[in-house]
């Protein structure tokens, strides 16, 4: 795969996640009421000192794995493995071995510093990654289903103004299956490892002995 590919199906992921960030933000007000809470998710408003930010969205996929949703981006975090933190406009998705966010992400302000895995975790943090794409795409398809192809086409009539990417309402399911099957096709590209130690840096720059 070639670096120009790389930086063009991740410019679509960003693409993609900032438009389902907005379809989120546009199922708070779903008419039908607020279908993150009919999805089980959490709703935590913001402080008194923080009114300029939006209420938290947290949904337990398990007793030990957990989703975030932001305006920002989204988190996954998983007890046997860590957190992964893909913002929205970059889908670079950084690790961090908190599993749990400690306190609730108001802004991007508050979260703990996220960095590339080590290489131990590189495959458990793919594996993450691809769990969390596969809910996305199944809570898309749960969309068309229940609320109809009708309701997500009105929740992207805004979005849709002609400047940035847009993913029509049939093919954001599958839009997220094919960014599944990317990711897993070349994980290495989309969670690099993070140099352990020095010792790791000198074997990367060491020449092979072929």
């Amino acid at each position: 795969m070639s670096d120009r590919d790389v930086v063009s199906d991740r410019k679509w992921a960003a693409g993609l996640l900032s438009q389902q960030c907005w379809c989120w933000g546009q199922d708070v007000a779903c008419p039908d009421g607020n279908w993150l809470i009919q999805n089980g998710f959490h709703k935590r408003s913001p402080p008194r000192d923080r009114k300029n930010c939006s209420s938290v969205y947290t949904l337990e996929l398990s007793p030990s794995c957990r989703i975030v949703l932001r305006g920002f981006g989204v988190y996954i975090g998983d007890d046997s493995i860590g957190g992964l933190f893909i913002e929205r406009f970059g889908f670079t998705p950084k690790y961090n071995r908190l599993s749990n966010l400690k306190c609730p992400p108001w802004s991007n302000d508050d979260l703990p510093e996220f960095a590339d895995p080590p290489r131990k975790r590189q495959y458990d943090c793919v594996s993450l990654l691809l769990r969390l794409l596969d809910w996305i795409r199944g809570y898309e398809s749960q969309v068309a289903t229940t609320l109809g192809l009708g309701y997500r086409r009105q929740t992207l009539v805004q979005w849709n103004n002609g400047e940035r990417l847009f993913i029509p309402a049939e093919q954001l399911a599958s839009s997220w299956r094919r960014l599944s099957q990317t990711v897993a096709a070349n994980a290495h590209t989309w969670i690099p490892i993070h140099p352990e130690s020095e010792s790791d840096l000198l074997m990367q720059m060491e020449p092979d002995d072929e």
